[in-house]
C-alpha cells in the first residue's frame, strides 16, 4: 500500500478541509471553534515545504559536545527537541522520557530532580487502573512544570523474555492487564494537556541486539499477543504518538515496516496520531517515509539521520510525494492540538514535591506483592523487639531502574560509584531509606543494620535478632539484558542469614522475576520492585501492617529460566551490526499461557499475591446479553483486616483452538472493610474470546461452550461456570468509541 495509503488519506483530509473557506490568514488554524482535524488541515496548508520538514525532524535535547545539532531552546538534559514554526505560532515539541517520572539524560542537578514514580511493573502489580491514572496525572503535572509537552510514555511491551532489561518499565506479560494499566497511565498524563507516546512498537522484547534482531512471528500470534496489548493501550489511553522500535519484524525494521505502521496501526486500527522513531531507529530515507514513519527523532550527528535535506531531495525527485509529507505533518499537528499542548502552552513552574511524593508512595503501597508469608511472619509482630535489617543499601535508599527512563529523586543518588560509569549507568538509589522508615513505624523495637557485605557478620547480626529482614537488589537497565539470578552472591547472603535465624524475611528490589534457590529456608518474601521516591516508607508500612498488601504479580516467577521458551536471550556475542533471526515458536503463549500449555508449575504464578486479611470470591455468573459476555461476581472480606481485594476472571473454550488453555478476560479490585462484600460486573472484550482469521481479516469467536473461572491467580482452580456463546465476527479495528 505504502504511498497509496497516504495519498488516499491526504485526499480525504483535503476534501474535508475544502469545506472550510480559505481565509488566506496564516493563523486561521488557531481558531479554537474548529475541530482538531480542521485546524491541522489549515496549518498544513499554511506551511512551506521547509517548515513541514522542520516539524517532522527531531533532535537530541542534550547539550553535550557529541550532539552536533544542539538547540539552545531544548530543555536541559532532555531526550528530544523539535523546533516550532514561529511564523505560524506553532509550538516547538519538548520531549522527555517518562516511564517512571520526568527523566533526565544524565545526572540531574537539584534544579532537574523529579519525583520517581514506582516502576511500571510495580504499578501493574496494583491491578488498579486508578492507581496508574493517578501516577500519570502526577507525571504529567511535573512534565508541564518542567516545560515538556511530549512525554515518551507508556511502555506496553509484553514480558515475553523475562531477562529483558527494560521489563521494569513495562506492565507485565498479559495483553489485557498491560493495555489497561498503560492506557490509564497515558490518560493521566494527557489530562495535563500533553502528548503521550505508547512504545516500543512492536515486538521489542529484548535489549541484546535490539537493532539487529529480526523477530519472526505469525500474524495471528502477533495480533493476539503483543499487538493486542498495544491496541488495548491505544484504545484506553488515546496517545498522540506511537514510538516505533529498533528491531526488525518479519524482515523489516519496525520504523519502516509497512505492515506494522500502515496496515495494522493506521489502516486497521484507524490510528489518527503520528509515529515517531526511537532514537536512531530510522534507517532509510525512502523506506521510512513511505513505510509509515511520521517523525524522525533523536538526530544528533550528520551520520545518524535519514531525513532533513535527504528527504527534501527525494521530494524534489518525486520519489516521496508531497502528499505523504502533508499526512505526516497533519498527524503531528492534530495530536498537539487535540491534546491541548498547543492551546495550553507549557511553562516552567514550581513542583509540589510533597503532594507528588504521596502519589508515588500510594502507588508503591498498592503494588508491593507479598509472595510468601509462612505462619504469618508478617506483619511484624509487636513481640519482635530486636530486628536485624541486612543488605540492599536499605540504610540509605531504594533502587531505581537505569537507562533513558532514569529519574533522579530530590536529594540525588543515595549510593554513588555503582554500575557502569557511562550510560545506562550509574546505578541510582533514591534517598528513601527503609531502615529509617522501619524505625519510624516501630519505635518500640531495636532495629540494627548490617551492610550484608560479609556473610559471617550478617549471620551474626541475624542470630541475635528476633526477626531478620534481608534486602536484596538486582539493577536492570535499558540496552542490557540480565540473568534471572541475583548478582553479587546475594543468594548466599540470604542462605547464611536464614541458617542463622529461622524468622528470615526477604525484600526483593528487582526489575523482574528472579529465581529463589533459598525459598524453602525463609518465612517471608516481599516483592517491592523499584518502589520510587517514597519506597522506604511504603516498604516499611507493608512490613509492619500499616498497609495491608494487595499487589498481585503481573508476570510469572519461574523455578528456573529453562521453564521459558528461551532460557538464554539470543544474540549475545554476535557482531554489532549482524542481523539475526529469532522465531517466536511460542506464538501468543506468553508467560502463564506458556506454563499452562506445557503443564509446568512455576515458583509463583501470574496473578499471585497474598494479604494479611481473608477474602472469598463467590457469586460467579456468566450470561450472554446481545452478543456480549457479561460476568458478575462478589468479593467478600471475611477477615478482620480492611484492604483491597482482587477478583480475576479467566476464560477457556471447549473446542476453539487457542494458544493456551485459558486467557485473562477481566479483573476488578475492590476496597473492603471487615465483613463487607461488594459485587463486580464486567463486560468481556470479545477479542479475548476470539482467534484471528487471516483469510477474512477479522476476529472470530467460535460458537460453543466456554468455561469462565473466577480465581485468585492463573494457577487457582477457582470457581467455574459454563456459558454458550454464539458465533461472532468482529472488525479488525477499534471497538472503543473515538475520543
Amino acid at each position: 500500500m505504502r504511498a497509496s495509503f497516504f495519498l488516499a488519506t491526504a485526499m480525504a483530509c483535503a476534501l474535508a478541509g475544502g469545506a472550510i473557506a480559505a481565509s488566506g490568514d496564516p493563523t486561521a488554524w488557531k481558531n479554537r471553534a474548529l475541530s482538531a482535524d480542521a485546524r491541522a488541515d489549515l496549518l498544513v496548508k499554511a506551511m512551506t515545504e521547509d517548515e513541514k520538514l522542520v516539524v517532522i525532524t527531531g533532535f537530541f535535547g542534550v547539550q553535550q559536545d557529541w550532539n552536533k545539532f544542539r538547540h539552545p531552546e531544548a530543555r536541559l538534559q532532555s531526550a528530544g527537541f523539535v523546533p516550532g514554526i514561529p511564523r505560524l505560532g506553532f509550538t516547538p515539541q519538548w520531549q522527555s522520557d517518562a516511564g517512571s517520572g520526568v527523566a533526565t539524560q544524565g545526572e540531574a542537578t537539584p534544579a532537574l530532580e523529579r519525583t520517581v514514580l514506582p516502576s511500571g511493573i510495580l504499578t501493574a502489580s496494583s491491578w488498579d487502573p486508578g492507581t496508574s491514572y493517578a501516577g500519570g496525572q502526577m507525571v504529567g503535572a511535573e512534565a508541564r512544570a518542567s516545560g515538556f509537552n511530549v512525554q515518551l510514555a507508556g511502555g506496553v511491551n509484553l514480558d515475553r523474555d523475562p531477562g529483558n532489561g527494560r521489563n521494569f518499565e513495562y506492565a507485565g506479560e498479559d495483553p489485557l492487564l498491560a493495555g489497561m494499566m498503560v492506557g490509564a497511565f497515558m490518560r493521566g498524563i494527557q489530562a495535563n494537556g500533553i502528548v503521550t507516546t505508547v512504545k516500543h512498537y512492536a515486538l521489542n522484547n529484548q535489549e541484546t541486539g535490539r537493532s539487529t534482531i529480526n523477530v519472526l512471528i505469525d500474524e495471528g500470534a502477533a495480533r493476539t499477543s503483543d499487538l493486542l496489548a498495544f491496541q488495548f493501550a491505544i484504545e484506553q489511553g488515546d496517545p498522540g504518538s506511537v514510538m516505533c522500535s529498533y528491531n526488525l519484524v518479519n524482515g523489516k525494521h519496525a520504523c519502516q515496516n509497512d505492515w506494522l505502521l500502515n496496515t495494522v496501526l493506521k489502516r486497521d486500527w484507524g490510528y489518527r496520531g503520528y509515529v515517531m522513531s526511537d532514537w536512531g531507529a530510522a534507517h532509510d530515507t525512502i523506506e521510512n517515509a513511505l513505510g509509515g514513519l511520521d517523525q524522525e527523532t533523536g538526530v544528533s550527528t550528520p551520520e545518524n539521520y535519514v531525513w532533513r535535506d535527504k528527504l527534501k531531495a527525494a521530494i524534489a525527485k518525486g520519489t516521496v510525494p508531497i502528499a505523504v509529507i502533508d499526512d505526516k505533518v497533519r498527524r503531528i499537528a492534530r495530536a498537539l492540538i487535540a491534546s491541548g499542548a498547543v492551546d495550553r502552552p507549557v511553562a516552567l513552574a514550581p513542583i509540589d514535591f510533597a503532594a507528588h511524593a504521596a502519589v508515588a508512595q500510594a502507588a508503591a503501597e498498592n503494588g508491593i506483592v507479598l509472595l510468601k508469608n509462612d505462619r504469618d511472619i508478617l506483619p511484624l509482630a509487636r513481640t519482635a523487639k530486636r530486628i536485624a535489617v541486612i543488605g540492599g543499601h536499605a540504610d540509605v535508599g531504594v533502587l531505581t531502574g537505569g537507562g533513558s527512563a532514569q529519574v533522579y529523586a530530590p536529594g540525588g543518588n543515595a549510593v554513588r560509584g555503582l554500575g557502569p560509569k557511562n550510560w545506562p549507568g550509574p546505578v541510582v538509589y533514591a534517598k528513601s531509606s527503609p531502615l529509617v522508615a522501619l524505625r519510624t513505624e516501630r519505635p518500640d523495637a531495636a532495629i540494627a543494620f548490617d551492610a550484608g557485605t560479609d556473610l559471617a557478620a550478617a549471620a551474626a547480626a541475624a542470630k541475635t535478632a528476633d526477626v531478620a529482614i534481608v534486602f536484596v537488589t538486582q539493577w536492570t537497565a535499558e540496552s542490557l539484558d540480565f540473568p534471572l539470578t541475583l548478582p553479587d552472591d546475594q543468594d548466599a547472603l540470604i542462605a547464611a542469614v536464614a541458617a542463622a535465624n529461622a524468622n528470615t524475611i526477604v525484600v526483593l528490589e528487582t526489575g523482574g522475576a528472579v529465581t529463589m534457590p533459598w525459598i524453602d529456608g525463609v518465612r517471608g518474601v516481599v516483592q517491592a520492585w523499584y518502589p520510587g521516591s517514597r519506597g522506604g516508607p511504603a516498604i516499611a508500612r507493608v512490613l509492619t501492617g500499616a498497609v495491608n498488601p494487595s499487589g498481585h504479580l503481573p508476570i510469572t516467577f519461574p523455578l528456573s529460566a529453562d521453564q521459558f521458551p528461551r532460557a538464554v536471550i539470543p544474540g549475545k556475542g554476535l557482531p554489532e551490526k549482524q542481523i539475526f533471526d529469532v522465531r517466536y515458536t511460542e506464538g501468543a503463549a506468553i508467560g502463564y499461557k506458556w506454563f499452562d500449555r506445557n503443564r509446568t508449575r512455576p515458583l509463583f504464578p501470574f496473578g499471585h499475591g497474598l494479604s494479611y486479611g481473608k477474602s472469598s470470591l463467590d457469586g460467579l455468573q456468566a450470561r450472554v446479553v446481545g452478543k456480549d459476555l457479561h460476568v458478575g461476581f462478589r468479593v467478600r472480606n471475611t477477615g478482620k483486616v480492611a484492604g483491597k481485594y482482587l477478583g480475576q476472571v479467566y476464560v477457556a473454550p471447549a473446542a476453539a483452538n487457542w494458544e493456551a488453555p485459558k486467557r485473562l478476560a477481566g479483573f476488578r479490585k475492590l476496597t473492603l472493610s471487615p465483613g463487607q462484600s461488594e459485587a463486580a460486573s464486567l463486560v468481556i472484550d470479545p477479542r479475548l474470546l476470539a482467534t484471528w482469521d487471516q483469510s477474512r481479516h477479522q476476529w472470530h469467536v467460535a460458537p460453543g461452550r466456554y468455561t469462565v473461572t473466577l480465581a485468585s491467580s492463573a494457577a487457582d482452580a477457582g470457581r467455574r461456570v459454563t456459558v454458550t456463546l454464539p458465533e461472532r465476527w468482529l472488525p479488525v479495528g477499534s471497538l472503543a468509541p473515538q475520543r
